[in-house]
C-alpha cells in the first residue's frame, strides 16, 4: 500500500524552516534598508512641538479622512488575514515539521506585501495609528508579550535562576496555547502605529518587529522553537531599549541593566549554558554595574530593578488574570453541562 505524499510534505523536504528564517531575517535587513534610502521621498512634516512623555512627535499635525482610513485599514486587514492563519493551522492541528508547510509560505508573503505597503502608505499617506491611539498601548502591547514569554518559558527554564514556580504551570499551558494570537496583534498593532521613519529608533524598531512577524510565520516548525532565536528576539529588546535611550536621555543604563537582569535571572537558563558561562555572565552584569554606577552615584542603582520588578510582578498579574478566566470560562461550561443534562433527563422522563 502506497502513501500519498501531501504538497506539504515536498515543501518540507525542498525547503527548509532553517533556510526561510535566515531567508526572513535577511530580508529584514535589506528592508529595513530600504526605508533608510527612501527617507528623501518622505512627506515634509512641520511635526508639533515635543509634549512629554506620553506625546508621540512623529504624526500629521492635520490628519485627513484618508491618512487614517489607510493606516487602520492596513492595519485590520493585516491582523484579520494573520489572526486567520493561525485559526486555520490551530483547527489543522498542524505537527511541528522541519520544513515548511502552506500555512508558513502563506504567513510569509502576507506579512511582505503588507510591509511593502505600509512603507507606501508611509510615503503618500505618512500617518501610523499613532494619531489616534495612545503611546502606551503600543509599547504595553510590547511588554504584555515579553512578559506572556516569561510566563510560557516557565516550564522550560524556569523563572528565578532556573528554578520553576510550580503554580504557573495550567496558566502558562493556556497562555501557550493562544500566545500567537496576542503575540500577532502586540507585533502588527506596534507596527502599523508607526510611520516608516528613518530615524535609528525606528529602524531599529522595525527591523525588530520584521524579525518577529519572521518568527510568527514560521508557526508550527522547528525554527520557530529554536532557542538561540528566540533569545534573540527577547535580548533584541535590549539593544533597542539602550540605542533609543542613549539618543533621547540618560536613562539607558535602566535600560541596559534591567533587561541585562532579566538574562541573567532568567533567560541565560533556557539555552543550555554550562554553569562556567552563567557565573562568568552574572560576573560580568556585577562588574558593569559597578563601573557605571561608580561614576553615575550609587543613589541611582535602584535604576537596574525597576525593569525586572515589573515584568516578573507583571507574570503573576497576568497569571492571575488568565486563571480567573479559566474559573469564569469553567463555571460557565460547568452550568451549561448542568442545563444540558437537566434537559436531557427531563426529555427522557416524559
Amino acid at each position: 500500500m502506497t502513501t500519498k505524499v501531501q504538497p506539504t510534505q515536498k515543501i518540507t523536504e525542498t525547503f527548509t524552516s532553517s533556510k526561510a528564517l535566515w531567508g526572513g531575517v535577511i530580508f529584514s535587513f535589506l528592508f529595513t534598508g530600504l526605508i533608510w534610502l527612501l527617507r528623501g521621498a518622505l512627506p515634509q512634516v512641520d511635526f508639533l512641538p515635543d509634549q512629554g512623555a506620553s506625546w508621540y512627535y512623529w504624526q500629521l499635525p492635520e490628519p485627513t479622512f484618508w491618512t487614517r482610513a489607510t493606516a487602520w485599514g492596513g492595519y485590520l486587514l493585516h491582523q484579520i488575514a494573520i489572526w486567520g492563519l493561525i485559526y486555520y493551522a490551530q483547527q489543522a492541528k498542524l505537527k511541528y515539521t522541519n520544513g515548511l508547510q502552506r500555512v508558513n509560505i502563506i504567513a510569509l508573503a502576507v506579512n511582505a506585501v503588507f510591509i511593502v505597503l505600509h512603507l507606501l502608505q508611509t510615503i503618500f499617506f505618512y500617518d501610523g495609528l499613532a494619531q489616534d491611539v495612545s503611546i502606551w498601548s503600543s509599547q504595553g502591547s510590547v511588554v504584555l508579550m515579553l512578559v506572556m514569554i516569561l510566563l510560557m518559558e516557565n516550564q522550560r527554564r524556569g523563572l528565578f535562576f532556573g528554578k520553576k514556580v510550580g503554580f504557573l504551570k495550567e496558566t502558562a499551558r493556556v497562555a501557550r496555547k493562544y500566545h500567537g494570537y496576542i503575540f500577532a496583534w502586540a507585533v502588527i498593532y506596534t507596527f502599523w502605529y508607526h510611520p516608516m521613519e528613518a530615524t535609528m529608533g525606528h529602524l531599529l524598531g522595525f527591523i525588530y518587529t520584521f524579525f518577529l512577524m519572521v518568527q510568527g510565520s514560521l508557526m508550527f516548525t522547528r525554527a520557530h522553537l529554536n532557542k538561540w532565536w528566540t533569545w534573540v528576539l527577547e535580548i533584541s529588546v535590549l539593544v533597542h531599549g539602550t540605542l533609543v535611550a542613549l539618543q533621547t536621555n540618560t536613562m539607558w543604563p535602566m535600560f541596559f541593566f534591567g533587561f541585562a537582569g532579566i538574562f541573567v535571572v532568567t533567560q541565560m537558563y533556557g539555552l543550555g549554558l554550562s554553569k562556567y558561562w552563567r557565573w562568568g555572565f552574572i560576573a560580568a552584569y556585577i562588574a558593569g554595574v559597578l563601573i557605571v554606577y561608580s561614576g553615575r552615584g550609587w543613589e541611582n542603582v535602584n535604576e537596574i530593578v525597576r525593569i525586572p520588578v515589573i515584568e516578573y510582578l507583571l507574570v503573576f498579574v497576568l497569571a492571575l488574570i488568565i486563571w480567573l478566566g479559566m474559573r469564569l470560562v469553567g463555571l460557565f461550561t460547568g452550568r451549561t453541562r448542568e442545563r444540558i443534562g437537566s434537559r436531557r433527563a427531563a426529555t427522557s422522563g416524559d
